[in-house]
């Protein structure tokens, strides 16, 4: 049943704000969503704020995800919501996305600049 109200809920402000959710997959205690690319990731950031987690890097990839949640609902809770996206090493990333980078993983890839 949580995941069904999660994924509700999601989908409720994905169709409110035209998010870009290509692929969406609910659990009990949050929902993931991956998206194509790393603009795509800032539209949520913009949205919803948050915080980015970006993964070690990998075979020249590393995984960006922000951490962040539905508005409050009318009985104070959330739904904590994962935005993923492979972002190649040397990709370039708008400022505000890496400025939402927590430094806890690894060195995030080139800035371009505010692009």
């Amino acid at each position: 049943m949580a995941t069904r109200d999660n994924a509700f809920a999601v989908n409720v402000l994905i169709d409110s704000t035209a998010l870009p959710a290509p692929t969406l997959v609910p659990r009990q205690s949050e929902v993931f969503v991956a998206v194509a690319n790393i603009d795509d990731l800032g539209e949520w950031l913009m949205a919803l704020g948050g915080e980015v987690h970006v993964s070690p890097e990998f075979q020249g990839l590393q995984i960006w995800t922000l951490h962040t949640s539905t508005p409050k609902r009318s009985n104070g809770t959330s739904v904590p919501i994962r935005v993923s996206v492979a972002v190649v090493s040397d990709e370039a990333v708008l400022d505000y996305v890496r400025a939402a980078v927590i430094q806890n993983h690894s060195t995030p890839t080139s800035s371009d600049g505010g692009r």
